[in-house]
């Protein structure tokens, strides 16, 4: 079975790939690499292109003819998005529609969709349901609810099946050691600490300390990477079984304060970097966890790494070896 994986050479989407080759799939990956990177796609071929270039898209999809696609790519940086919303409407909207287009042309029915929680902007109630109100507060959630309803209108009026996968935090990295998370200025939390543990930073900072939560600090619910990975694959098999489309969440129905987050990775780095506080951000919800039961009773996915010290100990591992592998 052939497989098209936009976004192939980055975080998730490397992951993604490895994942699927090794269990057996024709892979090809199409990225700009913008955020990411040609040795990050350890299995199968790389096309190094832009959904903005709708020729070349199209191309590439008359000629590998896949079973299906994978659509990870997209800017994802919240407070990236809040200065340039411009900028984030036309890669992960504009992007997405090009994809349909091209989808459409090439006869292709088989869609899964990397959105977000950002979607749910302030949630309500937590945990999270996937029938929970979706108003973002970012341009990066709006940008993602956009490309969600394209898909809903796309798959109405042409009948292809769709999965759409709303991310919580991902983190972590394969536990082979072979591909991880790469950012030289991090926003994600987690990577952000490692790297103060490592000295790249003087301290780590965090943002807002008022919020209405049991220490005052951003609650978030992490899964890890390769997790995730195999929610799409379950999600994958579910469609190509006869399953309805579907949204699904993807994160492990639990949450974590950053400070409870900065206490693990002090305990995992055995670093005690020096952390400092700073005004909140815009676009920060004060806590947002997934409720995954649609995911694991619908679909059968069962998380094995659902753990924050190993989360962060395959991070730590990562991050400590790829200066030297990242070349």
């Amino acid at each position: 079975m052939k497989i098209l994986v936009t976004g192939g050479a980055g975080y998730i989407g490397s992951h993604m790939v490895k994942l699927l080759v090794e269990k057996g799939y024709d892979v090809l990956t199409f990225d700009n690499l913008s955020n990411g990177y040609e040795w990050a796609v350890v299995n199968g071929k790389l096309i190094v292109g832009d959904l903005l270039n709708y020729k070349l898209l199209e191309e590439v999809l008359l000629d590998y003819k896949p079973h299906a696609v994978m659509h990870f790519a997209a800017k994802v940086s919240v407070p990236e998005s809040v200065e340039k919303p411009l900028l984030y409407y036309e890669n992960n909207f504009c992007g997405t529609l090009n994809l349909l287009q091209a989808m459409k042309r090439s006869n292709i029915r088989l869609l899964i969709f990397s959105s977000t929680a950002a979607v749910y902007g302030i949630p309500k109630e937590v945990p999270v349901k996937e029938h929970s109100p979706t108003p973002p507060i970012s341009p990066y959630g709006w940008s993602k609810l956009f490309s969600e309803q394209a898909i809903k209108d796309f798959s109405k009026a042409e009948g292809i099946k769709y999965g759409i996968l709303r991310y919580f935090n991902v983190a972590g990295a394969d536990p082979e050691g072979k591909i991880g998370q790469v950012s030289k200025n991090p926003t994600h939390l987690i990577l952000r600490a490692l790297k103060t543990a490592k000295g790249e930073f003087p301290h780590l900072e965090v943002y807002g300390t008022d919020y209405p939560t049991p220490d005052g600090t951003c609650i978030r619910d992490y899964i890890h990477v390769m997790d995730l990975c195999q929610a799409h694959l379950d999600v994958l098999n579910y469609l190509m079984s006869g399953g309805e489309s579907e949204v699904f969440n993807v994160g492990y129905g639990k949450g974590y304060s950053v400070l409870e987050v900065i206490e693990t990775v002090k305990k995992v780095t055995g670093v005690d970097f020096k952390v400092v506080t700073a005004p909140r951000r815009a676009g920060d919800p004060p806590e947002i966890v997934a409720d995954p039961s649609k995911l694991k009773q619908l679909v059968g996915w069962k998380p094995i790494y659902d753990d924050l010290h190993y989360i962060i100990r395959t991070a730590w591992d990562w991050e400590r070896s790829c200066d030297k592998l990242c070349i």
